[in-house]
């Protein structure tokens, strides 16, 4: 039985023009052990798509909610479900 989970959160604030994916993707590879993406959307937001294990993806929600982060957060909507796959390693989209 896997203990994995999907993370998707939805990053509101001055997070687009900041280096925001790349760093999101360096946290994902400092934690290790996670699969996805970050993605740029066309509100202004970044959405982050994280599958691993919950203790590793609550630590990048963590650190997305944080402020370590380029930029500036004003908010983080996150929704846990099951893996789906498919991800080689954490991506810039």
């Amino acid at each position: 039985m896997s203990d994995d989970v999907r993370l998707v959160a939805w990053v509101r604030g001055r997070v687009q023009g900041v280096g925001f994916r790349w760093f999101t993707r360096a946290k994902a590879l400092e934690i290790g052990g996670l699969r996805g993406f970050a993605l740029n959307l066309g509100d202004g937001r970044v959405q982050v798509v994280a599958e691993g294990s919950r203790e590793r993806c609550e630590g990048l929600l963590e650190w997305l909610q944080g402020g370590d982060t380029p930029g500036h957060v004003d908010g983080v909507t996150e929704i846990w479900d099951t893996p789906r796959g498919g991800y080689e390693g954490f991506a810039v989209r």
